[in-house]
């Protein structure tokens, strides 16, 4: 490993789409900080075992939290002296009809899928700002470009992070930092295991590809956006559907 070697920092890093996407970058040669909720020896056991030699740490954080954000961006670069990447990937789902929603379950999805990408955008672009590079992917979901039924909270927060992608984009272009988000179609991990043989039957035939998306899938595109030589793509949504979503 080399002293020049990008720094990246990967929120939701224990999850399925998140553990892929911190594997490939590892593999390119990136050192990987994979963020996520304080986990049980076990997991943390599993997840080391899947990255194996590749350069990849963990740490502990609620991306939620504001300070803990902050602290985890400057922990990052005081141990690495830099933070070039981040991918915002951590999201969770607390799906209800709106009538049946609770606030707390709005508040919460909010929270931790699109608060959490300001926090550690906020805490992150000063330090890319002064190196003069950056690479910024948000992670969002085809429900923000469609809607959901059950899913007002979720399609809000992921919808939100384009919005949001495009304007810091326009804020940081000129300093050598991309913005960019990403948005997956249906993608086999725990969640789309849970669903009904039935449902998921539906999907699959909803898709063109014939088939729901891997985390591998997901993670080769956001390899590509994070890149040196991507500087000329920002303010994007890439969308990584099987073509279950298409347009221009």
């Amino acid at each position: 490993m080399t002293q020049t070697a990008r720094v990246a920092l990967v929120t939701g890093g224990l999850g399925g789409i998140g553990r892929a996407i911190c594997s490939r970058l590892a593999a390119g040669g990136i050192r990987v900080v994979a963020a996520d909720l304080p986990a049980d020896a076990t997991r943390l056991e599993a997840f080391t075992a899947d990255m194996g030699s590749l350069p990849v740490t963990t740490l502990a954080l609620d991306v939620g939290d504001a300070d803990a954000c902050a602290d985890a961006v400057a922990e990052v670069e005081g141990r690495h002296g830099r933070l070039d990447i981040l991918v915002n990937a951590a999201g969770i789902t607390r799906d209800a009809t709106l009538r049946k929603m609770t606030p707390e379950q709005w508040e919460e999805v909010l929270r931790i899928n699109l608060d959490s990408a300001f926090h550690l955008c906020r805490a992150a672009v000063e330090g890319m700002v002064s190196r003069g590079f950056g690479r910024i992917v948000n992670i969002s979901s085809v429900s923000g470009q469609t809607g959901n039924f059950g899913q007002t909270n979720y399609a809000a927060a992921k919808a939100g992070l384009h919005g949001f992608t495009m304007s810091l984009a326009r804020e940081v272009a000129a300093k050598g930092i991309t913005v960019n988000s990403l948005s997956p179609g249906y993608v086999e991990t725990p969640m789309t295991a849970q669903m009904p043989p039935e449902v998921l039957a539906r999907t699959i035939a909803s898709v063109p590809v014939g088939r729901v998306g891997q985390p591998a899938d997901i993670a080769r595109a956001v390899a590509f956006l994070v890149a040196d030589d991507a500087g000329y793509i920002t303010g994007i949504n890439l969308p990584v559907n099987g073509g279950l979503l298409m347009g221009f």
